[in-house]
């Protein structure tokens, strides 16, 4: 195998290292910093589904403020979740019910036909 290729040994050696590291990195997190690492990359998602809606003339100036101010109290909310060092089933469930109905809300302001005037 190494005659036919002098770099695949080295390589698999790598991946074999990168994988093992990759696990031993998700073990590493408890429940609380997983989901608090899922509540932040979601939270990341809708924020650029607004400002895509705001490039784009989807949203008005109302409608984006709204859905800023939305997003801050998920922000505050899980910030309060996370505050005693502890992510509770109850307090994760609450987040994600809250990501639901903003990115639920983004949805319709995005596509409810009132549009920011071109300049």
């Amino acid at each position: 195998m190494s005659n036919r290729n002098p770099f695949l040994r080295p390589l698999l050696a790598l991946g074999v290292v990168l994988l093992g590291a990759t696990a031993a990195h998700a073990q590493g997190l408890t429940a609380g910093a997983r989901q608090a690492e899922r509540v932040d990359n979601r939270q990341d998602r809708q924020e650029a589904r607004i400002e895509q809606g705001v490039a784009s003339g989807e949203l008005t100036r109302r409608e984006t403020a709204r859905l800023d101010a939305r997003q801050a109290r998920i922000t505050r909310m899980e910030h309060r979740a996370e505050a005693d060092g502890k992510v509770t089933g109850r307090e994760a469930v609450r987040l994600e019910r809250a990501q639901d109905k903003a990115s639920h809300r983004i949805a319709l302001q995005k596509h409810d036909r009132q549009h920011r005037p071109l300049r």
